[in-house]
């Protein structure tokens, strides 16, 4: 498998990979272990039209989980699932994986009920289920005040509510998404502990990839680099690459053998 040199990637995303561990998905109701390591969605070349994987994870037990943002659903999206999965099982099976368990997660933005959807399908011969998430049911502006509220008191965030710091602007509506952003980004930034501060600004990078207004992501990147942990980032890992074995020596470390053999 080919690696990918960090270099490429731009400084939220080294951030990102290397914080957003120990992170459980639970807040948003997928009941699935945390995450252990963010991994390289270097897959097989894609064809043009075809979208790139958004996140890739191992989780604790040593399943891959994939996780794709939707802000609307079509049935024609379980297909590119698949054609996911298909590179996935590409990359693994090519690099010697005997074995390997995939979760397939979509997360729907708050334009997306939990009525409109189905979750999978069934041809025969294929059989797809995916775990869904749906920003719409989240409580938003509760959820904001609180994080707010415990900024301005100095009150560390528990793992749960850091993910919900990151995903809060995806679960309002398309149309107040922007602001929602902007409002996210400016109070992650009073956050005095700087290492959560990094983590939630890159995770809200990455999460609102498709949807941030590109002035302000390029700001809110040139903020996390002068910060301390920024330039850790840019100076030490800017040799650092994520490969295969990367992944087998992460597996070993939660204790799994169900995935290499």
């Amino acid at each position: 498998m080919s690696e990918i040199a960090y270099q490429n990637k731009d400084i939220a995303s080294k951030v990102f990979a290397e914080k957003f561990r120990d992170i459980s998905l639970n807040v948003y109701g997928i009941n699935l272990p945390k995450i252990v390591e963010v991994l390289p969605t270097n897959l097989p070349e894609i064809s043009a039209n075809e979208l790139r994987i958004d996140n890739l994870f191992l989780l604790e037990d040593g399943r891959v989980a994939v996780i794709d943002y939707e802000s609307s659903y079509k049935k024609r999206n379980h297909l590119k699932y698949l054609g996911y999965i298909y590179r996935i099982l590409e990359r693994y099976f090519g690099e010697g994986a005997a074995d390997i368990q995939i979760v397939m997660i979509v997360i729907y933005t708050a334009d997306v009920k939990r009525s409109e959807v189905k979750t999978g399908i069934n041809v025969g011969a294929v059989v797809l289920k995916e775990e869904a998430a749906f920003l719409s049911e989240l409580p938003s502006e509760k959820i904001r005040r609180k994080l707010n509220r415990k900024i301005k008191t100095g009150e560390d965030l528990s793992d749960e509510e850091i993910m919900e710091f990151i995903l809060l602007p995806l679960s309002y509506k398309k149309d107040q998404q922007g602001r929602a952003i902007e409002n996210a980004i400016n109070m992650a930034k009073e956050i005095k502990n700087e290492d959560i501060m990094v983590l939630i600004l890159s995770g809200i990078l990455v999460f609102s990839d498709k949807v941030i207004d590109d002035e302000l992501s390029r700001k809110t990147k040139e903020w996390i680099s002068m910060t301390k942990v920024g330039r850790l980032f840019a100076e030490e890992a800017e040799q650092k690459v994520i490969s295969y074995s990367e992944y087998c020596k992460a597996k070993e470390l939660v204790g799994s053998s169900s995935v290499v053999a």
